[in-house]
């Protein structure tokens, strides 16, 4: 049976304050037609800027510290990873945000909760067949230290080797081949996470305003402050939520082997910018 392209039937409105701004923000979702793809308003700036996924030009773009950011200027949209990693688990492509604020809500610091609002939404298959990006050759790119590459393979599997010299995270792999139930179960309940170091770092620099014990884990040597490890390696689970939300940037769910060693948000965007010329 050949797979569908996915919308939701009914809108689903979620309100929460942004990780790294702390601004309020009331997040809208709306079904879409098939085709159309995954698209952003921003419903409190004059004329309603509108951000097609799709046609998102990655070059030239600035990266903002620690989140993904898309649009320029005024019309920006912050911290797009975790909502738009929560559309591909579930194979959403044909979607409407309408967005209140510059940064998406951070809710419990992972996918759960965008997750349950889908739900709540219900998900439903329209009647066009499912387009993806189809890896048939490598494709690769690397920092000092770090790699990120994709391989053909028959559906989605990602394979992340995470590295911390901080003891409470330390080494971590997983490989996960990807489906909707592999999403929900083993990826976007994992939280995003920092160091207590870097923690106090964003705080001067003026970042991380809306984070907190609720839902950012701060790594200390014996592990998170106030908090519980949900899985023993949440830490190289979240990098695989990032990953795949910054991904999607790329316009279309990917087919293919992603292999990510130390891989952030700046390396995993020169993939995005080649699986874009695709």
């Amino acid at each position: 049976m050949t797979p569908r392209q996915r919308t939701i039937k009914d809108p689903v409105t979620i309100e929460g304050r942004g990780l790294q701004t702390g601004s309020n923000t009331k997040l809208t979702l709306k079904g879409a037609p098939a085709n159309s793809g995954i698209n952003f308003i921003r419903a409190d700036l004059p004329g309603k800027p509108l951000i097609n996924i799709r046609s998102l030009s990655i070059e030239g773009r600035a990266l903002k510290r620690r989140r993904t950011v898309i649009g320029s200027g005024e019309a920006q949209i912050q911290t797009t990873e975790h909502f738009l990693a929560a559309l591909t688990g579930l194979g959403i492509c044909n979607i409407v945000a309408e967005m209140c604020g510059r940064e998406l809500p951070g809710l419990d610091g992972s996918a759960r909760d965008y997750v349950a609002a889908l739900d709540r939404a219900e998900v439903i298959e329209q009647d066009a067949p499912a387009q993806k990006l189809v890896i048939e050759a490598p494709l690769w790119c690397g920092g000092k230290d770090s790699f990120l590459a994709v391989f053909p393979h028959s559906g989605l599997r990602i394979s992340y080797f995470l590295s911390y010299p901080e003891p409470g995270i330390g080494d971590q792999f997983l490989s996960l081949e990807i489906s909707g139930e592999v999403f929900r179960r083993e990826i976007a309940p994992a939280r995003t996470f920092c160091t207590k170091r870097e923690a106090l770092l964003l705080l001067a620099l003026g970042y991380g305003r809306g984070a907190d014990h609720s839902n950012t884990l701060i790594m200390g040597k014996k592990g998170p402050f106030k908090n519980a490890l949900r899985f023993s390696d949440e830490h190289v689970r979240h990098k695989m939520l990032d990953l795949m939300g910054d991904l999607s940037l790329a316009g279309m769910p990917l087919e293919g082997h992603v292999v990510a060693v130390k891989s952030g948000h700046t390396l995993n965007m020169e993939l995005v910018k080649k699986l874009k010329k695709l």
